[in-house]
């Protein structure tokens, strides 16, 4: 891996701080609204989701897996807080209720979490999350990510249908940035992200007028537990808990993904620093009011579209990150950037994801027995996410958050399918036939 040069390592940090920033400012705002939770607090946790965010990711690159991945709040975690929070009204449980719960099984979930680090209980969860298993989660991580920003980036109008110029404008920056990624020579094609989210920026704000909605960040005033103090609603904390333990996957999956284009493997005290640094991390997250954290695979697709592998920049940028969040004013100033901006930007960083997990197959060999190893997890978890949430309304609180999240499903049963099937007997079926 050649050196990076100052100007290089300057420019790589800030595309990295713009892209912790587009994965992060959505999930906090998201989450205070669905507790119902003032703007006071909200902008408070916006600032401490920054400060951790940041700290968590350049602990990883300077003591932890050490490879440039992203720690950042969970898409798991993220889903099921909103799912829960969406059913409290109709189940009659308070959000106070639900949060509590949700910051039990939370802080059990982060202790077994170091416990397996600590232990060095590693080699048994790769037994459960198999190279095929990992391969269903980056494929329907992909799918969600892509569907997610999509969404994102698409503007709407008070009465719900699609607001032409901003989408058109969206789609136009998709198509700039990916331009740049491709036909870019060099510097110019490594930092596509950054260029695309600054003139994405300017351009949103000289056609359509600074965006002035998120609410200005204050003095940082903490109220503990703010989604509510832990408890012990039953059916809740075991579907977080269930949750926190389906999340280490995230763990896996980034360091398989990222071992794969470093072209070298972790060392085991690396490996169980990780998993204690997240563990830690995910335990303070409802003390603060934050969704719990973990290494971001996705950021693979950052890696493969700039082809920056140096892990300097991520840890600056981290650093810069959680300085941000101790500034009031620069976090009030950074706010102002489009959320529809950042989605068509992502969108295009994790088409490179899609990519990572097509390279997974390769080892794979199918015949028509064997696919459903692999077809049926994919496609039933896809079948999920294209369900409204409203659809699982009937069913008990307990399995609604699991039963309509796709990602969760398809990993469950992916899982399931590889512990309860030999499938080497079909493959040897098929030769002999």
């Amino acid at each position: 891996m050649s050196k990076l040069s100052t100007t290089t390592t300057a420019f790589a940090s800030l595309q990295w701080l713009f892209f912790i920033f587009a994965n992060t400012l959505v999930v906090p705002l998201s989450v205070g609204a669905a507790f119902h939770l003032s703007p006071d607090v909200i902008a408070v946790t916006l600032r401490t989701s920054f400060i951790f965010i940041g700290i968590a990711t350049a602990l990883q690159g300077l003591i932890g897996h050490r490879f440039s991945l992203m720690e950042g709040h969970s898409g798991l975690w993220w889903g099921l807080i909103l799912s829960l929070c969406s059913g409290a009204a109709a189940s009659g449980v308070s959000f106070t209720r639900v949060g509590g719960a949700l910051a039990t099984g939370i802080l059990l979930a982060g202790v077994v979490a170091v416990l397996i680090g600590w232990l060095n209980l590693i080699p048994l969860l790769q037994k459960l999350f198999t190279p095929m298993v990992m391969s269903v989660y980056l494929f329907l991580l992909s799918i969600e990510l892509i569907l997610i920003f999509f969404k994102g980036m698409l503007a709407y109008t008070p009465n719900g249908s699609i607001d032409l110029p901003i989408s058109l404008f969206s789609i136009a920056l998709v198509i700039v940035t990916s331009v740049i990624n491709i036909k870019g020579k060099g510097m110019i094609s490594n930092f596509a992200v950054l260029i695309g989210i600054i003139v994405g920026w300017i351009g949103y704000s000289l056609i359509f007028g600074p965006n002035n909605q998120i609410a200005s960040a204050g003095g940082l005033k903490l109220t503990l537990f703010p989604w509510g103090k832990p408890n012990m609603e039953i059916g809740i904390v075991l579907t977080a808990f269930i949750t926190g333990l389906l999340n280490l996957s995230n763990n896996i999956s980034g360091i398989k993904a990222s071992e794969g284009l470093y072209g070298y493997t972790i060392s085991k005290k690396n490996n169980r620093s990780q998993f204690i640094i997240s563990g830690l991390f995910s335990m303070i997250s409802p003390v603060f009011g934050l969704v719990p954290n973990c290494p971001f695979a996705s950021s693979i697709g950052l890696l493969e579209s700039t082809r920056i592998l140096d892990r300097k920049p991520l840890i600056y940028g981290g650093i810069l990150f959680a300085v941000l969040g101790l500034i009031g004013p620069l976090v009030s100033f950074f706010t102002t950037l489009p959320v529809t901006v950042g989605n068509a930007v992502l969108f295009v960083a994790y088409m490179q994801l899609f990519g990572t997990a097509v390279k997974s197959m390769k080892p794979h060999k199918f015949n028509s027995k064997t696919i459903f190893q692999f077809a049926m997890p994919l496609l039933i978890g896809i079948a999920i996410m294209n369900l409204s949430p409203e659809a699982f309304s009937s069913l008990p609180l307990l399995i609604q958050p699991l039963i309509s999240n796709g990602l969760i499903v398809g990993l469950i049963l992916s899982i399931i399918l590889e512990l309860g099937v030999n499938w080497s007997a079909f493959e040897e079926l098929e030769k002999l036939s």
